[in-house]
């Protein structure tokens, strides 16, 4: 019933977020991609895409780094182009999409500041998505009361912060503990907002991406906290609750004491499956993720009259710029071996 309303807010911005999807690299793009021998060359060949002159005004010598900004620059024009256009339900959706990278900008703020760097280096750094007025001020913030009540109590991300305020100090790992912390509380809250506020199918497709989501965190966080003074309720703290692997799977991650412990858990996942196996060859356990990801993208967008595929979209845009970063990175560094190591998109 809802497909018949949705084009009346919607309509534009679905066909538009899928004209965008349809000017991702194709695989006959890319192949031309690997075939260049110089980063002026790769820039040649990207004229032809939809990137067009992007690179148009940027002095030689080309460097990396300025490939992914510029390319990096498209995806954020895009993405707010969109964002100005929409209206209730999609106006928070969109915000939402932005909440995680706030997180990330918070924490790279105040990591910057407690190692005394440059703070106009820190903001350089700082994903375009994720600012907000006050994040300058965040190299202040000499502990976490002043960083709540001085900063941040105005911004989305205060709400995620009532269970973050029993840290004493700002060091490296209890920065690390209030990021995951504030992204559990915000993909639990974006999770249940997905459910009550989208129509089918944007709900039910949302479920299974930030499924995969929780579960990547979940797992990502147990194995890098082997070597922390983190007790079980501890890390309990830190994992989303929801995803595949809750409750059972969530509650042994925790627990769990070694990388097979971990394994055990994780291959009880059908989707997850085989993510272990061969680690010490050209796939990294990040890849599979990334390879599994641009799949649930993928089918996201065999799904009609939804709001979802902006999601997605994002995601693929953001796989394809490290696709074209990986294949700047091998030519720049003359490691023609590995350049076809990229993860498909399409």
């Amino acid at each position: 019933m809802e497909g018949l309303f949705f084009n009346v807010d919607f309509g534009y911005i679905e066909g538009l977020v899928r004209g965008y999807r349809n000017g991702l690299l194709t695989q006959a793009q890319y192949a031309n991609l690997t075939q260049c021998d110089t980063l002026d060359d790769l820039k040649l060949q990207l004229s032809s895409t939809d990137y067009g002159n992007f690179l148009a005004n940027v002095p030689s010598p080309l460097s990396t780094s300025i490939i992914q900004e510029k390319a990096s620059s498209k995806l954020y024009d895009q993405f707010n182009y969109i964002r100005n256009q929409s209206v209730e339900p999609l106006a928070k959706f969109m915000d939402y999409i932005t909440y995680g990278y706030m997180i990330d900008n918070v924490a790279l703020m105040i990591t910057g500041t407690i190692h005394e760097r440059d703070r106009s280096e820190i903001l350089e750094r700082c994903h375009p998505l994720g600012w907000f007025d006050t994040l300058p001020a965040l190299s202040v913030a000499t502990d976490i009361d002043s960083l709540y009540t001085s900063v941040l109590i105005d911004t989305p991300l205060a709400p995620y912060f009532k269970d973050c305020l029993s840290a004493d100090d700002l060091d490296d790992l209890n920065i690390e503990i209030i990021r995951n912390t504030l992204y559990k509380a915000y993909l639990e809250d974006f999770y249940e907002f997905t459910q009550r506020e989208l129509p089918y199918p944007a709900n039910e497709t949302m479920k299974t991406l930030l499924e995969f989501e929780a579960d990547r965190r979940s797992i990502n966080i147990a194995l890098n906290s082997f070597e922390l003074e983190l007790s079980t309720e501890d890390k309990m703290k830190l994992l989303p609750q929801f995803g595949k692997l809750y409750p059972a799977g969530i509650t042994m991650l925790a627990s769990a004491e070694d990388f097979e412990q971990i394994r055990s858990v994780v291959e009880t996942v059908i989707d997850y499956r085989g993510f272990f196996d061969n680690l010490n060859g050209d796939k990294t356990l990040e890849d599979h993720f990334y390879q599994l990801e641009m799949e649930l993208c993928a089918d996201a967008f065999c799904q009609q009259f939804t709001v979802s595929t902006i999601w997605a979209w994002v995601k693929s845009r953001e796989q394809e710029v490290r696709n074209i970063t990986w294949l700047a990175e091998c030519i720049a560094q003359n490691q023609k071996e590995r350049i076809n190591n990229y993860i498909c998109v399409n």
